[in-house]
């Protein structure tokens, strides 16, 4: 099947109008749906637009909003008409077909369905002269239509082959509505279909609206269910995003519209997958990942040396030499496809002294790389130059939101570690780390849901549910994603609101998570290594003792070494963190017990506070 038209509302974009324009035709887009107020800002006419749209190979699909139409004070009513006679006067200039007519939110609205049908009938008889038409669309917070039902109601009544149905997923869903329903709608009653999806809130179903709605994939509605509803009634027109943001109206709005790019991408190829021949044919399929190959730190002179002094007190053992970069492995672990991997990287340029290090790239293992990387490009992902040296691995890397390097690999037979020249070190073992438990990267603010749908729609990684805890400088979001069988997973956090920087504890701490079968074992071989472990106040484990039937043993080692501990109905988490490593990052050695799936976000608080009294007792 040839692919749907794609469209986007420019209320979703940042910017002036010619930056929403200009942004959407870059990211792929096939239309626009011009936003009132966006055209009244703008120095164009509405000529202008339409002959830059044609340029960029746009088409203009809908003019939208009109609001609050029908009346029952006649006189206003007649006023609306002339009003509407005008927009459409706009319309023909834009060269567009279709006006969106809100339901009514005024208090002169008209509850009287017989008479609403009849004014919208009035209407649409004057759109239809003019070779335009009315699509219908019910406010979940309108005062008389408010469900999709009722505005159905409506055009049904008023029988005007110039009227039709608008169906807005967030209006639909917010208020609980059923889309099985759609079946008795007519496809060619369909005019408009516009997508969004948003978080499960309890609030206002307003300010829900104009604040938090999200681009499918990165919210809780069933989105799914809902555009395969309606295209079983044979729709044919586009799919069109229509979302109001508060970060998406801050935000550039070129990547903005590749994030949304990738959501309608995403949609549709879940869709096909559930209807196979509901859709044009998907990019290639998420390969499996089968855990980590690396993670890599960025270092500079000072966090260099520093990280690998952890390292060591880690267990790891530096056991290559990159053949033309900077760049040192550390393994741990017995098991060459499971161990430990962690590369330092030394490329990094930085002002002298300073000291820092992140975590710049990730390795996946893929179970084909190539297709890995190719699924990456079709999903609007910016893939990375890379420099080859000879006889080097030829690995594909993309970029993620917050500039993290995400590498296609696979490791063992004769993969990329044959880039290394060995050392003559064999990989650490006396520690009992035996791999990476997962890996925490703290988002940019702006860039929280575009990264889960990032993961999700690139990777084939499954958003799990966003958890919240009051940190000691803010509210800070957790989302893990992971694949199906665990074997990677990603903890993906942001502040809810940009943090202040008085005294901020760690900035956008970062951190690797080692596993082990043992934590208790492993924590007395690194204290005993030197490893400078995370000290926590006795006021924590005086309440676990508190709170939970601990062994003894474990008890005894949580004040010992700062180990931290949560559990849930499936099991209990074990863990212990370092101290910072170079301004940002640092590690944590987890233990999962029984069927715990978590992150020891309950736990997040009382570390951050560790890490801030660390860092301000070292800066003294």
């Amino acid at each position: 099947m040839s692919p749907r038209r794609r469209a986007i509302a420019t209320v979703c974009l940042s910017g002036t109008l010619e930056d929403k324009v200009a942004a959407a035709a870059a990211a792929g887009f096939d239309g626009i749906e011009v936003f009132e107020p966006d055209l009244v800002a703008s120095p164009w006419t509405p000529d202008e637009l339409a002959a830059r749209c044609t340029d960029l190979g746009l088409s203009v699909d809908l003019y939208q909003p009109f609001r609050d139409l029908d009346s029952t004070d006649p006189a206003r009513f007649a006023r609306n008409l002339h009003r509407l006679d005008r927009k459409l006067d706009v319309m023909a200039a834009l060269g567009t077909d279709t006006v969106l007519v809100c339901s009514s939110v005024a208090p002169d609205a008209v509850s009287d369905p017989d008479q609403l049908a009849g004014q919208l009938a009035t209407a649409a008889a004057r759109a239809g002269a003019r070779g335009s038409r009315i699509a219908y669309e019910a406010l979940a917070w309108g005062r008389h239509v408010s469900t999709w039902e009722r505005s159905w109601d409506a055009v049904r009544r008023a029988d005007s082959p110039a009227l039709g149905l608008c169906l807005d997923s967030f209006h639909v869903l917010s208020r609980g509505g059923d889309p099985a329903g759609f079946a008795d709608v007519p496809g060619e009653r369909l005019f408009s279909l516009q997508l969004a999806d948003a978080p499960r809130l309890a609030m206002d179903v307003l300010q829900w609206s104009r604040h938090h709605r999200l681009f499918p994939g990165q919210g809780a509605f069933d989105l799914l269910a809902f555009l395969a509803a309606v295209l079983a009634t044979g729709y044919a027109g586009p799919l069109s995003l229509e979302v109001f943001n508060d970060v998406y109206r801050q935000a550039d709005p070129a990547r903005t519209a590749v994030d949304a790019m990738r959501s309608l991408q995403w949609l549709e190829e879940a869709l096909a997958l559930r209807s196979p021949g509901t859709g044009p044919t998907p990019p290639p399929a998420a390969p499996a990942l089968s855990g980590w190959s690396f993670t890599e730190l960025a270092v500079d002179g000072v966090s260099g040396p520093r990280a690998a002094q952890v390292l060591a007190a880690l267990g790891f053992a530096h056991t290559g030499q990159h053949r033309s970069k900077p760049v040192q492995l550390w393994e741990q672990g017995a098991d060459p496809a499971r161990r430990a991997r962690v590369l330092v990287n030394a490329s990094v340029v930085r002002p002298a002294a300073a000291g820092v290090a992140s975590v710049a790239a990730l390795g996946l293992e893929s179970a084909d790389p190539g297709r890995s990387a190719a699924r990456a490009e079709a999903m609007s992902a910016t893939v990375l130059p890379r420099t080859r040296g000879t006889a080097e691995a030829e690995l594909s890397a993309v970029e993620a939101p917050d500039g993290t390097e995400v590498f296609f690999t696979r490791t063992v037979p004769d993969g990329w570690p044959a880039d290394f020249l060995p050392t003559g070190e064999r990989p650490g073992t006396g520690a009992g780390i035996t791999g990476v438990d997962h890996v925490g990267l703290t988002q940019p603010f702006d860039s929280f849901d575009e990264a889960g749908l990032f993961y999700r729609a690139v990777l084939g990684l499954e958003p799990q549910e966003v958890t919240e805890a009051a940190a000691p400088f803010g509210l800070v979001r957790t989302r893990a994603v992971t694949d199906p069988g665990r074997s990677v997973r990603l903890a993906l956090s942001a502040a809810t609101l940009r943090r202040g920087g008085w005294a901020p504890g760690v900035p956008e701490p970062q951190y690797v998570a080692l596993a082990t079968a043992d934590l208790v074992a492993t924590a007395r071989a690194l204290r005993d290594a030197g490893a400078p472990l995370l000290a926590l106040p006795v006021n924590y484990a005086d309440d676990l003792e508190a709170r939970l039937d601990l062994p003894a043993d474990v008890l005894a080692a949580v004040r010992e070494h700062g180990l931290m501990y949560e559990e849930d109905a499936h099991g209990g988490y074990l863990h212990l963190a370092t101290e910072v490593l170079g301004d940002r990052v640092f590690f944590e050695v987890v233990q999962r017990l029984g069927g715990y799936d978590g992150y020891g976000t309950a736990d997040a608080p009382v570390r951050m506070a560790a890490h801030r009294r660390r860092r301000q007792a070292a800066a003294r």
